[in-house]
């Protein structure tokens, strides 16, 4: 396999990128711009290299607690808990909420081999013990696996009746990913949020 070819497999690891997008990819930077292909490489090299998670949330940072972790000046009485960290990318383009985030590493799907111990549902606990939480925002997409890990949220949160857990509110489509959704919708949905009855 020659370094063309190895190139347009590696790119084909991508999400969408089939083996003719990848080709097509291999000759514009060969053809067009090297330049932004090596600084590319070299971004790209520098994030997998020193991108960890945060030790207090799971989101991707380059230190040990990322700056919405870090940010004083945010709502230490709201949880936004979200399935990925795109999702609070998602969120936060919304410029509704104020509150922290916790993301999940996973939802539990016995299918996947997926169940409580893989998704840090105990990083959540201590989280929910040491803060003062008052309510706790399920951010999740609606699906049975949501449902499955909505249960065990539950059960964490039952030594806590004080603490109120929400949902966002209809308007968000069944099936849909957060970081699909336009910030209004999403801005909406925070803002009407409804209560989870156990």
């Amino acid at each position: 396999m020659d370094l063309i070819e190895q190139l347009t497999e590696s790119l084909r690891c991508l999400p969408g990128v089939g083996p003719k997008t990848a080709q097509r990819l291999v000759y514009y930077f060969l053809k067009n711009n090297r330049k932004q292909a090596l600084h590319l490489a070299k971004n790209l090299d520098e994030a997998m290299r020193n991108i960890v998670q945060c030790d207090v949330c799971n989101n991707y940072c380059a230190r040990k607690i990322c700056r919405i972790c870090s940010d004083a000046h945010r709502d230490s009485k709201v949880l936004c808990i979200v399935e990925n960290a795109s999702d609070v990318s998602a969120i936060e383009q919304s410029h509704i909420y104020k509150g922290y985030y916790f993301i999940l590493t996973a939802k539990i799907s016995p299918i996947d081999g997926i169940g409580t111990d893989d998704i840090g549902l105990d990083k959540l606990k201590n989280y929910i013990a040491s803060k003062p939480v008052e309510e706790v925002i399920i951010a999740l997409t609606p699906s049975i696996e949501t449902q499955a890990t909505l249960c065990c949220i539950q059960r964490i949160m039952a030594p806590y009746p004080n603490i109120k857990l929400s949902q966002l509110a209809q308007g968000v489509p069944t099936g849909s990913e957060l970081q699909t959704l336009d910030p209004v919708t999403i801005g909406t949905a925070i803002r009407h949020r409804s209560k989870i009855e156990s």
